[in-house]
C-alpha cells in the first residue's frame, strides 16, 4: 500500500465545483476530482444561524502537491472563509502511482 492525499472543499453551486475540478486537473495539482450531489450544511456565520445548499467536491492529489492544491482552492475561491480540508489516506501502489504521476508538473 501507498498514501495519497484526499481534498475536500465545498462550493456555493455545482457551476464552481465543476470548474474549480476542471482547473485543478488541468493544472496537474489533482490527478482526479469527484463532484458529489449537493448537500446541506447547517453553521453559524456572523451571529446568525444558516443553512445553504453547498456542492462537496474530493480532490485526489500526491502528498507533496496538497499544500499547493489547497492553496489554489482558497486562492479562487468566492467564499470568505472556505471548507477546505486535506488529509492523508491509503490505498493501492497503483493507484498511488497513477496519482503521482498525474500530479507531476508538465
Amino acid at each position: 500500500m501507498s498514501a495519497i492525499a484526499i481534498v475536500y472543499a465545498l462550493f456555493g453551486d455545482r457551476a464552481a465545483a465543476e470548474q474549480a475540478a476542471v482547473t485543478m486537473v488541468e493544472q496537474r495539482l489533482a490527478a482526479c476530482a469527484n463532484v458529489l450531489a449537493s448537500c446541506l450544511s447547517v453553521y453559524h456565520w456572523e451571529g446568525k444561524l444558516e443553512r445553504a445548499e453547498e456542492s462537496p467536491v474530493l480532490f485526489k492529489t500526491s502528498l507533496d502537491r496538497r499544500d499547493a492544491l489547497i492553496a489554489a482552492l482558497a486562492a479562487g475561491h468566492a467564499y470568505a472563509v472556505p471548507a477546505i480540508s486535506g488529509w492523508s489516506v491509503t490505498t493501492t501502489l497503483d493507484y498511488a502511482a497513477w496519482v503521482e504521476a498525474e500530479t507531476q508538473a508538465l
